[in-house]
């Protein structure tokens, strides 16, 4: 309890730093292009109408989900594995990008995954915006369940926040994990209902593992705002599953800073 109080405290006294640094990060990011913030929009289009090309006239497999095409219960729940994607990997890489923080300033290194955290969600924003208008655009206007698109955006941010902190400490220590990080990334993509609709999966049992990966919670939570109309708390099992899945993941993160705080300086 301590090192979670030592953490949060941290945030909080840093905030101001946090967001600067998030921004910075972006600035960087895109900097010395023509087209600077339209890249991070550009690569996710590309790709979503690549993959309704090849559904949709390619291997023709793919139904309307009820009164949404395709392409529409594709869109939310591909651009919720955009951001989780991006964490997943510069997460892990974040303490060794800012390594100058670690190293040369007093920066708490807490808080440096959740820099690249804040950094991400600002993209993931803009591209919300776009799915939000494509869907007013296509006939399917705002109703009360895309209230709950916030409560699973944060669920998604605060997982994501354990996560760079957890596997940073252990990406610092070793490029080898780094290199494992990528190499779980497609795999991940294909067993966490991207691009297939969990209910097809008609055994139970098998279901309910699958929603241990808190991927495939949250990419089924934003098609619950946008397509299915459900509420969160109409499936129990699954918030509960993914609650724990999140203590696991803080108690990790914990766990890799108290073990790894004061070896990283030295490693880096």
């Amino acid at each position: 309890m301590s090192t979670l109080k030592k953490i949060i405290k941290e945030h909080i006294r840093w905030r101001g730093q946090i967001l600067k640094l998030a921004k910075s990060d972006l600035i960087k990011t895109y900097s010395g292009t023509a087209l600077s913030w339209a890249w991070a929009l550009i690569k996710p289009a590309l790709t979503i109408a690549m993959l309704w090309f090849a559904f949709s006239f390619g291997l023709r497999s793919r139904a309307d989900i009820g009164d949404f095409p395709f392409i529409l219960w594709l869109i939310p729940g591909y651009i919720s594995w955009w951001y989780m994607s991006d964490m997943l990997t510069k997460g892990s890489g974040s303490i060794r990008k800012y390594r100058y923080l670690v190293t040369k300033m007093k920066f708490p290194v807490s808080t440096i995954p959740t820099i690249v955290a804040m950094a991400t969600l600002a993209v993931h924003i803009a591209l919300m915006i776009i799915v939000v208008g494509i869907f007013i655009a296509t006939g399917h206007f705002p109703d009360v369940y895309w209230l709950q698109l916030p409560i699973y955006m944060l669920f998604m941010v605060m997982f994501s926040i354990s996560w760079g902190l957890f596997s940073s400490m252990l990406g610092a220590m070793s490029k080898d994990f780094l290199n494992f990080i990528k190499s779980i990334s497609t795999p991940l993509f294909w067993l966490s209902g991207i691009i297939w609709d969990l209910s097809s999966v008609n055994i139970p049992a098998l279901q309910t593992v699958l929603y241990f990966n808190p991927i495939t919670y949250i990419v089924t939570g934003y098609r619950n705002c946008f397509v299915y109309k459900v509420w969160i708390w109409d499936q129990p099992l699954q918030l509960g599953i993914y609650a724990g899945m999140y203590v696991v993941m803080v108690l990790l993160a914990i766990w890799s800073y108290r073990k790894l705080i004061r070896e990283i300086p030295d490693v880096l």
